[in-house]
């Protein structure tokens, strides 16, 4: 008998893994509906449930569940033919990229600086970053601290041109081309428009960013 005891005990916490997973997949599913479009692409469910359950967990007849904070109530049908009440949270996380060290202003974001950290649906607001390639090549404007989420605000395409720098104006009208020195009187990224001051006239002119140091007028 008692090794009979052992190898029912061992079976048993053998399942146990399974009646949870399965558990988990039935109420991720009912709360997938409850949570509808509001519901992100890469959102991720974190499911706990409270409350013990007394036998197999079958179906759930009813499911209740408050989207603001994830908590639902459930009536578990059992294999017994038996219902229990269950309740617990099913919270969402959304995969977001975050530095992984501290980030200065100017430099510019590689992969290897960014981790991933899972937060809460209701913490990623409208400026936090999601897709990491929106981040990386991007140049810090605003310092980004190790683990925090990214505000879309603290990074910008990289500046090919800083106020004050001498840049070199091209022209090319297709018949004409010509070349003169310039001074920046404003930061622009790449294709980004900026005003010039020409060293040659002294006139101000619009001219776009084509890179490091040159910019170009058009017609």
């Amino acid at each position: 008998m008692r090794r009979l005891g052992v190898t029912l005990a061992a079976l048993l916490a053998w399942a146990s893994p399974a009646l949870c997973d399965r558990l988990d997949v039935l109420i991720e599913e009912r709360a997938r509906t409850d949570y509808g479009d509001a519901l992100p692409d890469t959102g991720v469910f974190d499911i706990t449930v409270k409350d013990s359950l007394s036998g197999d967990v079958v179906t759930l007849a009813e499911f209740w569940m408050d989207p603001q904070t994830g908590r639902f109530l459930a009536n578990a049908v059992l294999s017994t033919g038996d219902v229990q009440r269950i309740g617990g949270l099913a919270l969402v996380t959304v995969p977001v990229p975050v530095p992984a060290r501290r980030l200065l202003p100017e430099e510019i974001v590689t992969e290897t600086d960014l981790a991933v950290a899972y937060l809460p649906m209701g913490r990623v607001g409208n400026y936090v970053v999601t897709d990491p390639q929106q981040v990386v090549g991007k140049q810090v404007r605003r310092m980004l601290s190790s683990g925090r989420p990214i505000q879309s605000q603290s990074i910008i395409e990289p500046l090919v041109i800083d106020r004050g720098d001498r840049v070199d104006i091209f022209f090319n009208d297709g018949l004409l081309a010509l070349t003169s020195p310039g001074r920046a009187l404003s930061d622009a990224h790449m294709g980004q428009e900026v005003r010039i001051v020409n060293l040659v006239s002294n006139k101000t002119v619009t001219a776009v960013a084509t890179g490091n140091g040159t910019v170009e007028v058009l017609r």
